[in-house]
């Protein structure tokens, strides 16, 4: 209890619960392989209660409207773009910092390096903000391999809080939120799963996008059975 409380103090649930595991499986390997009679001294109840794991918090959706006003609302032209790249095509807030011009194939951008380890993958971007991209680059006569938005992560995140704050969000919306924004609202309007996932987040199986979408209501619920049946 000491050594665990040690090594996990100041640290999340999900952290405690890891180390947990991994010590217990250590005693575990010596009680099979070295020892048979060793007693494992993480097979405890109430060392188990006390690092399992918490439990998942359910993560807040922006709607729509809230999007749309925080996009309209922000009047600096390289903000607004970095927002819509985000909360209309899905882009990781990272994908979007190493945008450089050599990406772009008219509406699709190309993803070098991406997260998933793939050679490369595209984001499809809709028709106006394609076009207010490209102007842009134009208008700031970017180099086409330098960075569209040479700024930081932080200031970033700065950016998305600001335009948050600009119009009274109920949650601070955080870079990701407006990714999570996108497949959500892709999904509620009648996108097959398949496409948000393949195309739109990019995921490698389904059960990652599933993590990705708001909680239905019971009344969204009722309204989609009545548009299905009615």
């Amino acid at each position: 209890m000491a050594f665990m409380s040690r090594i996990s103090d100041g640290t999340k649930q999900s952290t405690k619960k890891l180390r947990f595991s991994l010590l217990f499986t250590f005693f575990n390997f010596v009680k099979n392989s070295l020892d048979p009679g060793f007693q494992n001294p993480c097979d405890n109840p109430a060392l188990r209660k006390l690092f399992r794991a918490g439990k998942t918090p359910q993560l807040k959706i922006l709607d729509k409207d809230v999007v749309d006003e925080i996009i309209f609302r922000t009047r600096n032209q390289r903000n607004r773009l970095m927002l819509e790249l985000m909360a209309r095509s899905g882009m990781r807030i990272g994908e979007v910092l190493n945008l450089a011009p050599v990406d772009i194939e008219d509406r699709k951008l190309i993803i070098r390096d991406p997260k998933s380890g793939r050679g490369a993958e595209a984001v499809f971007l809709p028709q106006k903000v394609a076009e207010r991209l490209k102007n842009y680059i134009r208008e700031n006569r970017i180099k086409p391999d330098a960075k569209i938005f040479p700024i930081t992560y932080s200031g970033a995140r700065l950016i998305v809080k600001k335009a948050g704050d600009l119009v009274g969000a109920h949650v601070r919306p955080r870079p990701h939120d407006l990714r999570r924004h996108a497949a959500t609202y892709a999904s509620r309007s009648g996108t097959p799963i398949e496409i948000v996932s393949k195309v739109l987040l990019r995921h490698s199986n389904l059960s990652t996008t599933q993590r990705y979408l708001g909680k239905i209501s019971d009344e969204e619920a009722m309204r989609w059975i009545d548009n299905l049946h009615g």
